[in-house]
């Protein structure tokens, strides 16, 4: 059973992880049981003093998907609640229905789009999750204006335009990209 800590991840176990060990069913479920773990998604489990994580069970229940919007802009201080709904963005065609049931809101992409901007990212709990970065988050929140409040939207696009970190370049390529070049070249000569 030493075995199966060793696939834990900060108090996180994930079946999938589990395949190549050659360990029965029984064995496995019977260390969920003796060590009370709690179910938070199909075939993840978390030890009982572990606080879960939803950002990461979310990445591990989607493995092809990007946590974003709300999540990002959280991770990268451009706003300061935390959300209250997961967001993942994931290849169109995609079927989102298992994700929404369960609370979380999914954005669509066309496939060759997904990738754009994806890195890897240590949030607060110590986990890797699949994140976009800090311009392609300004896009997406361009993109979905109409889902925020403007107050939030104003102090979100001003809290990006006083990092240091900015890559405005970066930002219109981006922007190029998703064809909203001409509104974030406007809201960015207003801001800078």
């Amino acid at each position: 059973m030493d075995e199966i800590l060793s696939y834990m991840n900060n108090g996180v176990l994930n079946l999938k992880s589990l395949k190549e060990v050659n360990l029965s069913r029984q064995s496995i479920y019977n260390f969920i049981k003796r060590n009370n773990m709690e179910k938070v998604g199909p075939g993840i489990y978390i030890s009982k003093e572990t606080l879960e994580d939803e950002a990461y069970v979310l990445s591990l229940r989607c493995p092809k998907g990007v946590v974003s919007h709300d999540d990002a802009l959280y991770y990268y201080g451009l706003v300061d609640r935390e959300p209250m709904i997961h967001n993942i963005t994931m290849y169109s065609g995609y079927n989102p229905t298992t994700l929404t049931r369960a609370g979380y809101k999914v954005y669509t992409v066309k496939r060759e789009l997904l990738d754009l901007g994806k890195k890897t990212v240590i949030n607060q709990f110590g986990h890797e999750i699949p994140m976009y970065d800090l311009e392609r988050t300004v896009c997406d929140l361009v993109r979905n204006r109409s889902n925020f409040e403007i107050q939030d939207f104003n102090a979100a696009l001003k809290s990006y335009v006083k990092r240091n970190d900015k890559d405005l370049n970066r930002l219109m390529f981006y922007a190029k990209t998703f064809r909203l070049e001409k509104i974030i070249k406007q809201y960015m000569e207003i801001l800078l």
